[in-house]
């Protein structure tokens, strides 16, 4: 069997193909829409690598994540899909499920948490915004053309769960959180 190139050099002029074989503009809505959430899946990948070596660390969560957004991309890539194979509402649940149970170990939210705290902490905190603008690249896509409302869900409860899961690495490798201290009136 002959191997095949990585390039193409169809995408040289600024062009590139949907599922389905249509062509659009690289910096069209759509693209930028699962462009961004692969970037997030990207991120996700260092935060697994940040994560490995912490005990009892929910990573399988991070797999359910990872593979809940490569469904998400290949949804938004197909221009005309009714709904996302491979996302469901019991996924947002199991988001949500997630975080009431990381809260539950965690001391009460008084003030803004900064981001940092520890290595993995921090990269969660970068993942938290480039889901944030993910989902706000989909809503964009929205406005022209028809989303599952479960894939914006998804991505919203996403971006909480990666503050819960910022503050319980922080919290797990025994290091204070560092809060907003707001400006003196």
């Amino acid at each position: 069997m002959a191997k095949s190139n990585i390039y193409t050099r169809t995408g040289d002029e600024g062009m590139t193909s949907l599922v389905g074989g249509a062509r659009t503009a690289k910096d069209d809505v759509r693209l930028e829409a699962y462009g961004t959430v692969d970037e997030l899946n990207a991120q996700i990948g260092l935060l697994r690598v940040f994560t490995g070596a912490i005990a009892d660390d929910p990573s399988s969560m991070l797999d359910f994540v990872q593979n809940r957004l490569f469904n998400i991309g290949a949804y938004l890539a197909t221009p005309g899909a009714e709904s996302c194979r491979g996302l469901s509402a019991a996924d947002i649940e199991c988001l949500e499920h997630s975080m009431d149970e990381m809260d539950e170990a965690l001391p009460a939210l008084r003030s803004f948490v900064l981001p940092g705290g520890t290595r993995a902490a921090a990269e969660a905190h970068i993942c938290r915004t480039v889901c944030r603008r993910a989902e706000r690249r989909v809503l964009t896509l929205g406005r022209t053309e028809s989303v599952a409302p479960e894939v914006v869900k998804f991505l919203n409860r996403l971006s909480d769960w990666l503050f819960v899961y910022s503050r319980m690495l922080t919290v797990r490798a025994g290091v204070p959180e560092v809060t907003w201290k707001a400006p003196s009136e």
